[in-house]
């Protein structure tokens, strides 16, 4: 098993400071970002919070996509502590809701954890899924060493999970993936955020800004909206 340390001290203790001054960046450039062009298409979105986040945390991005023109929606599941925290009938029930009000398929962006959830629903039901958008998701060979959420989260989940196969967490889903991610993350080791090899479906995108702030964060709000409309221009 590969191992990778997690952040340094001073990138773990300044990452919720840092998160609020990406929230700071991100109120002046909001107006800018509501200028960029909206959807024409009947666009399903949902939004996966991180580990210990929850719809709440991921309004403000979720009200940008709804300004957008896509029909934006959170999880539905409440505190995200993990996957013995939610029930999964009710998030297929939210999945199935996006389904209907939008073409047949949705898109995905998950915050940390949440991109990890993205995946593993991509890779388990590609044909209803447009795209995944991950904003600094340890997927990569090693995260599980490589976070210092993981003591945290192995007390909440003590059972074995999808996270435990790292040759299967790793591999892309069979859709176009995007992974934002920041070498400044101070939550996860950030090379357990790139999506490596030579997949032709997947990108990675640097960002500048904390691990916490990834949902505030004006460059991956611009990112974001960009691969959104990449598919709405791909099916044009």
């Amino acid at each position: 098993m590969v191992s990778m340390r997690p952040p340094n001290l001073a990138l773990a203790l300044s990452d919720g400071p840092r998160a609020l001054a990406d929230a700071a960046v991100l109120n002046l450039a909001a107006p800018f970002l509501r200028k960029l062009p909206k959807t024409r298409r009947r666009h399903s979105v949902m939004v996966i919070p991180g580990f210990l986040g929850d719809d709440r945390g991921n309004g403000p991005l979720i009200r940008f996509l709804r300004h957008q023109g896509y029909t934006a929606s959170g999880w539905g599941q409440g505190r995200n502590l993990g996957p013995e925290s939610f029930d999964e009938e009710g998030l297929t029930a939210t999945l199935e809701a996006l389904l209907e009000a939008g073409d047949g398929k949705v898109s995905l962006v998950g915050h940390s954890l949440g991109g990890i959830y993205a995946r593993e629903i991509a890779r388990m039901q590609p044909d209803i899924i447009h795209q995944v958008i991950t904003l600094g998701s340890p997927f990569g060979r090693g995260h599980q060493s490589a976070s210092h959420a993981s003591r945290l989260y192995r007390r909440l989940n003590p059972q074995p999970d999808a996270r435990d196969d790292e040759s299967q967490l790793n591999a892309p889903p069979p859709v176009p993936t995007t992974a934002i991610f920041t070498k400044a993350d101070g939550v996860v080791n950030w090379k357990t955020s790139v999506q490596w090899g030579n997949d032709h479906d997947v990108q990675n995108i640097k960002v500048p800004g904390s691990h916490i702030g990834l949902n505030v964060n004006a460059a991956v709000w611009f990112w974001v909206a960009k691969k959104l409309a990449e598919v709405d221009s791909r099916l044009s």
